[in-house]
């Protein structure tokens, strides 16, 4: 399993590198969610590595947090698939150190709040933890400003190994 299943075509990656580090990234995060049918649970895990979990989970950090803050990352489901795993380390390991410590930061109070974060709720008492949990809003402000060095840190790292990321075919 793992790599051997990922094959991206030279052609597909040429043009989202053209397009920009951010296309190229979603090449291969698109093949991942194609190939795991967009489900990341113990029948798909073993599907794709370390470097391919790491690089998805970045892709779901990025769109989640960008989009509505750490609350909505955890209450869609990530948080186990962030916090829970080795992502913190895998994003030094890639480069982005800043990012890495910031997602230490985001685990610890994760980890203390867990039950809360993660439950079941209305649409009410989900805008109601925007409140709850400021103390997310110094890091995801952070976030924000390191997004675009972030991004472009972890597609060079993507490009410098890419057979961890997927096979290319037809170069």
């Amino acid at each position: 399993m793992g790599t051997d299943k990922i094959i991206i075509s030279d052609e597909d990656l040429r043009k989202g590198a053209e397009e920009g580090m951010d296309a190229f990234l979603k090449v291969f995060t698109d093949k991942y969610l194609e190939v795991t049918g967009g489900e990341i649970n113990a029948e798909t895990m073993p599907m794709l590595n370390g470097c391919q979990h790491s690089l998805l989970g970045y892709h779901f950090f990025r769109e989640e947090v960008l989009e509505g803050g750490f609350v909505q990352l955890i209450q869609n489901g990530y948080g186990p698939y962030i916090f829970d795993n080795p992502f913190a380390k895998a994003m030094r390991l890639f480069g982005a150190k800043d990012f890495s410590k910031l997602v230490y930061e985001a685990k610890k109070i994760y980890d203390s709040n867990k039950d809360d974060l993660t439950k079941d709720c209305t649409d009410d008492e989900f805008m109601a933890m925007y409140e709850q949990y400021e103390v997310f809003d110094d890091i995801e402000e952070e976030f924000m400003e390191m997004e675009e060095y972030t991004t472009a840190t972890i597609a060079e790292y993507v490009d410098e190994h890419i057979s961890d990321f997927a096979e290319i075919a037809g170069k």
